[in-house]
């Protein structure tokens, strides 16, 4: 049944407009004049519409670099959504103004602007849980119905791997399945030692989730959720 769910969550929403918002739009303007990459537009497309369906209280988006498919989902959930908090993390302090600019273009949704390293994040948060202190907000938002990896070959299993556990029971996280390394490397290089992690980490999480994927232009959307 769950299988069903997460193939059914992954297909796209025919009923939503597959033109880009014109904030995104510009957003992506300002990334091919930074030198930036992002995901696809067929992906972003895809993880809106995901958003349109799970219709999430809680999410988390990890690397969200200046906001390309955080624009694409704000301009979503501003509308339709009734989101309780979404955390945008991102590693640095480079890009935190220009998150905070798109974070008040749209008022109606209750977003936090996080910055560091996923991994520290959860640590602190986790230290926060045990801390008791209930009267300040957690680094991090637990028990999330969305989360969204955006990382760096060499974090993204690991990365994952300890997101997973700040899921709520039904809910999902997505990421973008990375490209395997190549040329002559070495068996230490940090993105062999990142992909061999990854397929790893598909290898087990398959035994404690249920997996699925979505082929794209542009690559193939994961999404995993925890086995009832």
């Amino acid at each position: 049944m769950d299988d069903d769910f997460l193939a059914a969550l992954l297909m796209a929403d025919k009923s939503l407009s597959r033109d880009e918002p014109e904030i995104a739009a510009n957003i992506g303007i300002q990334l091919e004049h930074m030198g930036l990459q992002t995901w696809s537009v067929s992906i972003r497309r895809r993880i809106r519409d995901v958003v349109a369906k799970l219709q999430p209280k809680k999410i988390i988006e990890v690397g969200c670099g200046i906001g390309h498919l955080s624009a694409w989902l704000l301009d979503h959930l501003a509308v339709h959504g009734e989101v309780e908090s979404y955390d945008l993390v991102e590693q640095g302090n480079r890009f935190a103004v220009i998150l905070k600019r798109l974070k008040d273009r749209y008022p109606q949704v209750k977003t936090r602007i996080v910055v560091g390293e996923a991994i520290s994040l959860i640590g602190q948060t986790n230290a926060w849980k045990l801390s008791g202190l209930k009267d300040q907000d957690p680094p991090l938002i637990s028990e999330a119905d969305l989360i969204i990896v955006d990382s760096r070959l060499d974090l993204i299993a690991e990365n994952i791997e300890s997101l997973l556990t700040y899921l709520c029971p039904t809910g999902v996280l997505l990421t973008v399945e990375p490209i395997p390394p190549v040329g002559d490397l070495s068996t230490d290089d940090p993105n062999v030692i990142g992909f061999n992690r990854w397929m790893e980490l598909i290898k087990t999480t398959s035994q404690s989730h249920h997996l699925a994927f979505a082929p794209l232009f542009g690559g193939s959307i994961v999404a995993w959720k925890l086995r009832a």
